[in-house]
């Protein structure tokens, strides 16, 4: 009997053991190193979640508990730590019963994604109490109940960021504004009106953090600066905010340290794994989905994701193996990366592509050319970084783009 390994509990994992199920694969154990199953929606007590996968307005734990209910019966080990994998597919794990190894035929890794901390994009000043990710104070006052601070400031205009301040305000604290370095927020628009323009907390654009400064070992204000067209603080653009906590959003990294130990191939841009069109890695017979491919806008596009590579997965259990031989997607004239990487030569049926541009843009195309053929244009009025573009291809042009040479995306301009 094939056996498929899934790691990690979260919404990615559990609906690609559901889905696997319903495929027919018999065996699956999914490994979850928390305590509980649901992953990060546990702490995100929000509505929002659901309505492609459900059709309903759902909050983080209703959304958990719908996904955990559709895995009912499989096989789960909570709060067990997978410590590495092998390119054999070998897992060695660890939790309070000691540490043991699985031995899969089919590997799907759905560990999800962390945010970048402060350490990471070096704000200089005082290194005092009162700093956060935007996540941990999430999970603070969500699950712990407690309220990190009085007065914040957030730096990061990703989706946590945004849904932190108005959850801040909701919780009886004051948010003085939100600065985001880029020209363009990184959040999705809805986020910027629900979370910030209903609450009248404002968004600087163009701005960063230079200082941070303390008093008795507590933040107790920063210093904001405008930036130039490198990201250069401008001398001369300093204001102060007093706050009492930091929060940062200043984005997320896939988790791919198990990849890394098993020799994986990885796309610079996402830092997730290079995939082709099944999920599958550039080691046969492991794949890999949700936010620990490439960052999603929403749980629901992870979770659909995570239902086509698990069909992929059971596809490869019955035996239904590919050549290999695959064609590899350039990115042009804007276009900062795309998902999947390469495409599968010997795949039939249309084709699903997505991808994230690198500036805001309006009026534009985006084309697919196989070799220096355009096989496909889809034009949009406005494209962000912070939205995904997904593209749908007939089955007819996708042949083409498998059989060609080279394919590339890029952006072009109405005229």
């Amino acid at each position: 009997m094939s056996k498929l390994l899934i790691v990690g509990g979260g919404p990615a994992g559990l609906a690609a053991a559901a889905e696997a199920r319903k495929r027919g694969v018999e065996e699956i154990t999914i490994v979850e190193r928390d305590v509980r199953l649901g992953g990060i929606l546990n702490q995100c007590v929000h509505s929002g979640f659901g309505l492609h996968m459900y059709g309903q307005e759902l909050t983080g734990p209703e959304y958990a508990a719908r996904l955990e209910s559709e895995a009912e019966g499989i096989k789960c080990l909570t709060g067990t730590t997978v410590l590495s994998l092998s390119a054999d597919k070998s897992a060695e794990c660890v939790n309070e019963e000691g540490v043991f190894t699985i031995k899969a035929d089919a590997v799907i890794l759905a560990c999800g994604c962390r945010e970048r901390p402060r350490g990471a994009i070096g704000i200089p000043g005082a290194r005092c109490a009162g700093v956060y990710t935007a996540g941990t104070a999430q999970k603070l006052i969500n699950l712990n109940g407690v309220m990190p601070g009085k007065k914040f400031f957030i730096l990061g205009s990703g989706d946590i960021g945004l849904i932190m301040a108005r959850r801040a305000v909701l919780q009886g604290g004051e948010v003085c504004a939100v600065a985001e370095i880029m020209p363009y927020s990184s959040g999705l628009k809805r986020n910027i009106a629900q979370c910030l323009d209903d609450f009248g907390i404002p968004l600087l654009l163009s701005h960063t953090v230079t200082d941070i400064r303390e008093k008795e070992g507590r933040l107790c204000g920063v210093t904001v600066s405008r930036v130039d067209e490198k990201l250069r603080p401008v001398k001369g653009t300093e204001r102060e905010y007093e706050c009492d906590t930091l929060l940062l959003s200043v984005g997320l990294i896939p988790e791919t340290e198990l990849l890394r130990g098993a020799g994986a191939k990885f796309d610079p841009v996402t830092r997730g794994a290079e995939a082709d069109e099944r999920m599958m890695t550039s080691l046969d017979g492991i794949f890999s989905v949700g936010n620990m491919l490439h960052v999603h806008d929403l749980a629901d596009y992870a979770c659909k994701e995570a239902e086509e590579c698990a069909r992929f997965a059971a596809e490869y259990l019955a035996g239904k193996r590919q050549s290999g031989k695959t064609v590899k997607i350039s990115c042009k004239d804007g276009v900062r990366y795309t998902v999947p990487q390469k495409l599968c030569a010997d795949m039939s049926g249309a084709l699903s592509l997505k991808l994230r541009v690198g500036a805001e843009v309006k009026n534009v195309y985006i084309d697919v050319y196989a070799d220096e053929e355009r096989v496909h244009s889809l034009f949009k009025r406005v494209a962000a970084p912070g939205e995904m573009e997904y593209i749908t291809i007939a089955a007819d042009k996708a042949a083409r783009l498998r059989a060609a040479k080279q394919v590339v995306v890029a952006l072009r301009e109405k005229k």
